[in-house]
């Protein structure tokens, strides 16, 4: 189900390049966005000017819409690669929501799944060992494609070197 997605047809689309802001930290949220192609990032800069990635929105994916009811962005959004958004007025996507039960009832499913998805990647995190880690892992997912594994090392919280060689002692 993703009738809410159906909302953002028509809706203005902006091409972000890697590295820019779709919106930063403390802005007025004026607008809901979904992500059309590539990625987008949202951090939060860390005291140490670190920033800390909270979510990572890829295509077919809301971005903060965790702001609905906020006056301002609680983060910054950043393009992780060339990227293309669907922007919506806030006022708009809360029309559409009540004017849509069934948008609504989708948008709370895509939620509650990606609560499950949070909570199991929580519980990963907490393990100690890589290899427990992994195992975890592909316990939930399947194998992912080649040249995914890295991708596989930033859920799991290790370094791609540290996977790698876990995934060289087992073919071992």
């Amino acid at each position: 189900m993703s009738e809410w997605k159906h909302i953002f047809n028509g809706a203005s689309l902006r091409k972000v390049a890697k590295g820019a802001a779709v919106f930063h930290q403390a802005d007025q949220v004026r607008s809901m966005y979904l992500v059309r192609s590539g990625a987008v990032a949202l951090e939060r800069t860390l005291r140490d000017g670190v920033p800390l990635t909270l979510h990572v929105a890829t295509p077919g994916m809301a971005l903060a819409e965790a702001s609905l009811f906020a006056e301002t962005y609680h983060c910054d959004a950043v393009a992780r690669s060339d990227a293309e958004v669907a922007g919506l007025s806030r006022a708009k996507f809360l029309a559409a929501l009540r004017n849509r039960p069934e948008a609504a009832l989708s948008l709370i499913e895509s939620h509650a799944k990606e609560v499950q998805a949070q909570r199991a990647r929580i519980e990963i995190l907490r393990l100690k060992r890589v290899s427990d880690r992994l195992d975890a892992w592909l316990d939930l997912h399947r194998a992912p494609s080649k040249g995914a594994w890295i991708t596989v090392a930033e859920q799991i919280g290790v370094s791609p070197p540290a996977l790698y060689r876990e995934l060289a002692r087992r073919r071992n």
